[in-house]
């Protein structure tokens, strides 16, 4: 498994936070297809193909905690 980059690790944050690719794309003032390219890198690095999977590697590896859930 291969360690994330900084700008994944805060895309991987922001998609925990249930936060639109559109959205993070402004956020960080990046393309949508940035925002698209590293969540296909971030999924490859954490050997995982979907979202729940993408939800445990990021806990398992203390990227994100259950507090930073926002409550809708």
């Amino acid at each position: 498994m291969k360690n994330l980059t900084h700008r994944e690790t805060e895309i991987l944050r922001l998609i925990f936070e249930e936060i639109s690719t559109i959205e993070i794309a402004r956020r960080l003032n990046i393309s949508k297809r940035t925002v698209d390219s590293h969540r296909r890198s971030i999924l490859k690095k954490s050997e995982t193909s979907n979202l729940l999977g993408l939800y445990k590697y990021a806990l398992k590896n203390n990227l994100v905690e259950l507090s930073n859930v926002n409550e809708k």
